[in-house]
This record gives C-alpha cells, structure tokens and sequence, in this order.
C-alpha cells in the first residue's frame, strides 16, 4: 500500500509528538536508573572497607606549642576514597540489566550479574550493549555533573540516599518518587 505524500505527512505530525514523549519517558529512566544503580554501588563498596583502616588529617604544620593537627580518620567516606571511588563506579554499570515494570510500564535497572561475576535472575530483563553503554555513559555523566552533590551525601551516612539525591537534589528521578522540593 502507497501513502500519498500528504497523508504520510499528517501520520508523520500525528505520531512525532507520540515518539518523542516516548524518547523522553525513555530518557528519564535511563537517568533515575543510572542514579539510583551508582547509589547502590557507591553504598557498596563503602561498606567493603576495612572499619580499621584511617587515613591522616589535618595540617602538617607545626603550631606554636610545638603539636600538629593531625587526627587519625576512618578511611571509608573520606573524600580522598569518595573521589576514587566515583573514578571507577560507572563500570559496574555493565552488571545491570533493564526490565520493564509491568505495572508503570516504565524501565527499571537490575542487577543481572551478582558481585563475584555470578549470573542472576535476568528473566526479561534486556541486557544487550546498547542498554549497558546508555546506563554507563548516563552514569558517567551524572558522576560528572553532580560530583559536589555526592561527595556531599556520601561523605555522612545517611538514610535514603536514593530518594533524596536521585529525586530531590538532581530530579532525575522526580517522576518515579514524588516528594516535596524543600531544601536539604
């Protein structure tokens, strides 16, 4: 069957605006999923760290009384570890897969690999390289974009990292939780 140009063109209008919220639905869920996964994975390795491990802080110069203001801090959510972590975070991206929620119908962003390179779950999940290279580069740069805000939250522990970082602070999730827009 033939379409004359006309009737192509009036499809073409009909259907764009259709294509392009669903583009956008789409890349809102790559950006929540990018944000809530680099949570789960930055809170993590966090907890991988040796509670015994410290690092020096303070100056090194000498105060008049002759001391130094140094102190002994545990290591884990310092900022020297923050900053090597967020280094490599994104990588983890390739262990996550992208599934359809089937009641919002929105994607969702699973773990498909367990953390010692074990296969999980993966039923219908899709975990093809475009969908891990768009979580990654998505990851990358949010890692870019926001890395004061990070730093910030994950410096202290706190509950709910994901809702209040992913949805409050940056909005890359503020369609999945809704939650007031007050200041932190």
């Amino acid at each position: 069957m033939v379409i004359p140009k006309s009737r192509g063109l009036l499809l073409a209008l009909i259907l764009a605006p259709f294509f392009s919220c669903t583009l956008a639905r789409r890349g809102q869920d790559v950006h929540c999923g990018a944000c809530r996964a680099l949570v789960d994975e930055m809170e993590w390795e966090i907890s991988q760290v040796d509670p015994k491990k410290t690092i020096q802080k303070g100056s090194f110069r000498i105060n008049p009384d002759g001391s130094q203001s140094i102190v002994e801090v545990p290591y884990a959510r310092t900022e020297a570890h923050l900053m090597e972590l967020l280094e490599n975070v994104c990588e983890n991206m390739k262990a996550y897969g992208e599934k359809t929620d089937p009641e919002t119908h929105r994607k969702v962003y699973v773990r498909v690999l367990s953390r010692d390179g074990k296969k999980m779950d993966a039923s219908n999940a899709n975990i093809d390289r475009q969908v891990i290279s768009d979580l990654k580069f998505t990851c990358e740069r949010i890692v870019e974009e926001y890395e004061d805000e990070l730093i910030e939250f994950f410096s202290r522990e706190s509950e709910n990292v994901k809702d209040r970082l992913c949805s409050k602070r940056t909005d890359l999730c503020d369609h999945a939780v809704h939650i007031s827009h007050d200041e932190l």
